[in-house]
Parts: structure tokens; sequence; C-alpha cells
């Protein structure tokens, strides 16, 4: 017996169904780990109280300062004592604080290569401030999380971090003002990586699938037992891609291997203001129009890349030389310009990019200015989502500038200033991920948790990993995350090619050869597509499937008659599609 499958099985086919048998296994015992379950729960708003702490504050002891400060100490030489609300509730006040890093503390022991999901709840005695919290360990400071803090209120900063060694380590918290901060409700909870490897294949079951019953019928209607189903995807309904560089388009392997990838594309500068119109009063949109038409020509979707970038490096020396009055004017003509050629062809526009971290338009034109931006291109091209674009909201607990709180802040900001509070304006979130060379996994996850209360589409624009030694294994742990959370709508990754180089990270070589880069992205979208696969009808002629989102064929035989009784039927899966499908044959 041996010897005879030895003879008809290669060793090609014995090595793919070792792969799937194994993948199979790996992706059973992940499910089997998940003793606590992952809570996504945050809040965007300012409480009157705060809520429970999280998985009952986990390793924290008296994470609610119910015993009063057991457990809590002094950070920094600074005076804490304990507080209490007119309801009952205790916490602990960091007051007459002179430095930055004066707070409550509590030492804690990490686990080394354990994931820590961190939240606590926090207030300021005067106005508002950031807090960062801080892990401190024997050769470290780890920030792990920040909040735009108020005074009369509660905000939970929700945040987390990685411990590369086991060993003591202290939590602190620190603020950018030396306003009394009050602390309530903290947790840390750890997980093991197999445990929050199972918590993304929960999330991908319930986020990214859906299982379709397929019902066999013949022309009476009546159940059509052992019918043969074919189920083969031809389109995925998360939207995937890359940017795209001017080079694609007289580049025949670039477009073959991009084509063949990606559904969905940003042009990295093209668009841009600088770029289609380098000289006042003389356009030019060849370049753009181009890739365009490569774009539509494949059926890839584009996000539209941007009306205006607020950093004042980017603007052209004619855009500062520009009274406000004759900037008023170019930029209401650069915004009719680029969005009637436009509109109805893209998906989504950066109206203002990094307007978190920059401000060139305020500065010209006031706090309203992208408000004023985000109305007049909703009033061109309603159909496409209007998006925020920033960085270091998911890369950089520690930048204040682009804390969760912060952006949510300024969406609103934009959203109250339409007629009707924006009802109806198809807001977006957009999240570039320019991660450093070991990105913080846990933080990026709390990150997305605090955002999804917006309950807009979460976009992650610009995607990238500086060089390392992991740098394959640390996207591919990008990736996942991202993918798995059901607040986030598309990804694209800021890989555009140049001969001279990407901005951060290449997925080819010249030659469009993958690196291991390109090699993970192109193990995802794989493991994220459902395979071909053949079944038969059971007595009732039903056909169970556990479907990716995307588009399928699904072609049904009856067992029974001629050839000439086979249907090939359209079917659509998205996370609002129906349950049911009823075939004739």
């Amino acid at each position: 017996m041996r010897a005879t499958m030895g003879r008809s099985t290669s060793p090609s086919v014995l090595f793919l169904l070792w792969a799937a048998a194994a993948q199979l296994l790996l992706i059973n015992a992940a499910l089997m780990v998940q003793s606590v379950p992952y809570d996504y729960s945050s809040s965007s708003e300012c409480l009157a109280e705060p809520l429970e702490a999280h998985y009952g504050g986990g390793v924290i002891v008296n994470s609610d300062f119910s015993a009063g400060l057991q457990g809590w100490s002094a950070f920094g030489y600074g005076s804490v004592t304990e507080g209490s609300s007119p309801t009952g509730n205790r916490y602990a006040v960091a007051a007459n604080r002179t430095r930055p890093y004066q707070s409550v503390s509590q030492k804690v022991f990490l686990q080394n290569d354990t994931h820590y999901t961190l939240s606590a709840w926090l207030q300021v005695s005067d106005r508002s401030a950031d807090v960062i919290a801080v892990v401190k360990t024997a050769d470290n400071f780890i920030h792990a999380g920040g909040v735009d803090a108020k005074s009369g209120c509660w905000s939970i900063l929700k945040g987390g971090l990685t411990a590369a060694v086991s060993g003591p380590a202290e939590l602190y918290f620190e603020s950018n003002t030396t306003a009394d901060m009050w602390v309530d409700n903290v947790s840390l909870q750890p997980f093991s990586k197999e445990e929050w490897s199972s918590h993304r294949h929960a999330a991908v079951k319930q986020a990214r699938k859906r299982t379709v019953r397929l019902r066999a019928r013949d022309a009476a209607g009546n159940p059509v037992p052992g019918a043969r189903v074919h189920i083969r995807q031809v389109r995925s309904g998360f939207p995937l891609g890359s940017a795209m560089s001017h080079e694609i388009i007289n580049n025949e392997k670039y477009q073959q291997w991009f084509a063949k990838r990606f559904t969905v594309t940003t042009f990295e500068n093209e668009m841009k203001w600088y770029s289609t119109e380098w000289t006042q009063g003389h356009e030019d949109y060849s370049v753009p129009d181009a890739m365009l038409r490569f774009a539509r020509a494949h059926g890839i979707a584009v996000r539209g890349h941007n009306v205006f970038w607020d950093d004042p490096s980017t603007q052209l020396g004619w855009v500062k030389a520009l009274s406000c009055d004759q900037l008023r004017a170019a930029t209401a003509h650069r915004m009719k310009s680029v969005m009637s050629r436009y509109a109805g062809k893209v998906i989504a526009w950066d109206v203002v990019n990094e307007n978190l971290h920059f401000d060139y338009f305020e500065d010209k034109f006031g706090a309203g200015a992208s408000a004023a931006f985000y109305q007049k291109a909703h009033g061109m091209d309603g159909g496409a989502l209007m998006s925020m674009n920033d960085f270091n909201t998911l890369e950089q607990p520690a930048d204040q500038s682009g804390l969760p709180s912060k952006y949510l802040s300024k969406l609103s900001q934009i959203k109250d200033a339409f007629p009707g509070n924006g009802v109806g304006v198809r807001m977006a979130i957009g999240l570039e991920g320019h991660f450093g060379a070991t990105p913080n996994i846990p933080y990026v996850r709390a990150a997305l948790d605090t955002l999804s209360q917006a309950g807009v589409p979460i976009w992650l624009t610009e995607i990238d990993v500086k060089p390392g030694p992991d740098q394959a294994h640390h996207l591919e742990q990008v990736l996942r995350e991202v993918y798995s959370h059901p607040a986030v709508h598309g990804i694209v990754l800021w890989t555009a090619w140049h001969p001279q180089g990407c901005y951060v990270m290449c997925l080819t070589d010249d030659n469009f050869n993958n690196l291991p880069v390109g090699d993970t992205v192109d193990k995802l979208i794989a493991e994220w597509k459902t395979s071909s696969h053949v079944g038969v009808a059971d007595a009732d002629g039903h056909y169970d499937a556990e479907l990716f989102h995307g588009d399928y064929n699904v072609t049904v035989t009856h067992p029974a008659a001629a050839a000439n009784s086979t249907v090939v039927q359209s079917l659509s899966v998205h996370r609002e599609s129906d349950d049911e499908y009823t075939i004739h044959v």
C-alpha cells in the first residue's frame, strides 16, 4: 500500500496535503487555547462615573481603590491621597504635582513574550491634559497608551504592551501639565501569544466570514438530494491593496504583478496638489488620469489622496507666497479642479491630510478650516467617504498629537460643523500605519477599540514596517491584527514601487520577484480567500459552506439529469447578505 501511494501521489501534492492539515491543526489549537475572551469595549465619552475595570483589573491589585491605596504607591516623590465621589466611588488623587511623571503607581511582574492589554480611567483637576501610561522595566520605559483627560468627568485610556523579558516592572502615569490627576479602575490583563491569536481567529470568523446555506431545487421546487456543488471565489470582499507610483503606466511587469493581487489602491503622490499644479494656473492631470484608467480597467478601486495637505513643508513656493484672500481663491480652485475631475471615480477622499499633526490651512483661515473643506468636499462628491488621514494614532502611544482621543475629537469637530451635525455624511477614519521595526501589537488593537466608538469605517491607508531582521514577521502581525478587527473596512500598503527604491518597504525586487514581505502579503491574500471546493447536497437538497466575504460563482449539477441541467449562479457574500440561497437545477 505504501508503494502504491508513492507511485500515484507526487511529493508536491503530499506536501500541500500536509500543509493544509497542519494549518487546520494550528487554527483548531488556537481556538482551543482561548481561555479569557478579549474585551473590545471602550468609550469615546467623558463620563460622570468611570466604568468597571476590564477583566476585574487583571493582575492589578485593588484596581478600583475600594481598599483605599492598598497595593499602590506615590511615583516620583509625589503625593497621593484617596478621593471619593458623592456616590461613594473611590479613586486615587495625585496632588501637588511639580513634575509630569508624579502620579500613582503599582509594581507588577511581567511575563516574557506575553501581550498585555491596559486600561485606566483618568480625570484632571483643571481643563484637560494628555495623560500617558508608562511601564518602567529594569532597562526601559514603555509607553503603553494615552488619552486626553478632562476635568469634571472620567475618560478611558486603553492601550497595551508586549513584555520582551520576564521581570519586575512599575506602572505609572505622566502628563503634559501638573494639574492634579485622578486615577481609577485600572486593569492590566496578560494574554499568551496563543490566546491573542485565538482572539484573531474568532474575530475573523465573525467579521470576515458568513455561513451560507445553498438549497438545490428542481423546476417544481422539490429538493435535489445529492446535487453536486462547486464553489469558486472570484473576488475578495475585503479591500486589500497597495499604493502605486506613476512607473506603473508603462511597466507591464509592474502592471501584471499589481493587478494579480490588489483590489484597491492609492496614488502615492500623483494626485496631490504639488504634482498637478507645479506652477499656478498650469494644471496637468495626465499622469493620474492614466493611472486611473489602469486601475479601472482591472477593477481596482482608488482612494483620492489628497485634496490638501496640512504640512507646511509640502506647500509649493507659489502657494506660500499667496495672501490670505489669494490662498482662499486658490484652494477653492484646487478643490473644484481635482474633485470635479474624479468625483464618482474614487471611493474616498483624504480631504485634509495629517491635520492632527499640522495646521497650515488652519493657521491661514482659522480653526474651522478643515471643517469648511470637508463640507465643500462632501457637496462635490457625496458618494465618497470623507476621510481624515493621519499617522501615529496606531504606531506611537507616546505621540500626544495622534492619540485616539485627539483623533476622535478632531473627527467630531469636523462632523459637528456640518448642518444637522453631519447626519448622512459619510465620514471615515484613515490611519496611515507607518510602524517602527517592532510594532506594539496590543496597543494597535486597543487603539482600534477606542476609534471604533465613532461608528464610522476605519481604513488602514499607508501600512509599512521599517526594515529589520524580522520585518516580514512584524508586517504579518500588523496585518493580521488590523484585518481581524471588526471595525476595519480596508487596508492599503504604502509600498509603491520605484526603480530607485520604495518609501520604506518594497514588496518586490526590480524584476517584480517577491521579497520576504511580498511573500507574507501573498500568503495572507491566499489565506483570506475561500479555496475552491466541491461538495454534495444532503437529503433535503441543502449544502452549507462557511465563506469569506466576496463574490462567488456557484455551479450546481443535478445528479440524475442530463449534463445540460448544470446551473452557474453568481453569489455575493458580505456582512449584511442573506444566509440562504435557492438554486434551481
